[in-house]
């Protein structure tokens, strides 16, 4: 049986994306490895051993584009308001909560939010599925 481990994603400013993913879901540095050309850094938090890698091409200066076939990383919450809101003290534009119901129950409350290098993360309230 396989087992999730890392998302990648290609960043232009390491410090920046760092401070974000740290503010935003308490995600620290696991391991930081510096290579001639590249650097990659492992960022994990308690709740899992899951990663995302943060990928820095030293020689990269324009923002990367994420095409038509990019989606999203989504993380869950235990309260998805007061998420919403230290997201929008932040000043990381988070976008309004919506609600998905199917056969009248509810089914998601989710919102978005951008990352420095335009990653869409999908921030779900803890519930049913999304666990």
């Amino acid at each position: 049986m396989a087992k999730a481990i890392h998302t990648m994603i290609r960043v232009l400013d390491l410090d920046k994306s760092v401070d974000f993913y740290d503010m935003a879901f308490a995600l620290k540095i696991a391991d930081h490895f510096d290579f001639e050309s590249f650097a990659l850094v492992y960022l994990r938090n308690a709740e899992n051993d899951f990663e995302i890698e943060l990928t820095l091409n030293k020689d990269r200066t324009a923002p990367y584009t994420h095409g038509d076939g990019y989606g999203h990383v989504a993380v869950c919450v235990d309260n998805l308001d007061q998420t919403h809101e230290r997201f929008d003290q932040l000043k990381f534009a988070p976008t309004d909560i919506t609600e998905f119901h199917r056969d009248g129950k509810l089914l998601a409350r989710f919102f978005f939010v951008q990352d420095p290098d335009g990653y869409k993360i999908e921030i779900l309230e803890r519930h049913g599925r999304y666990q």
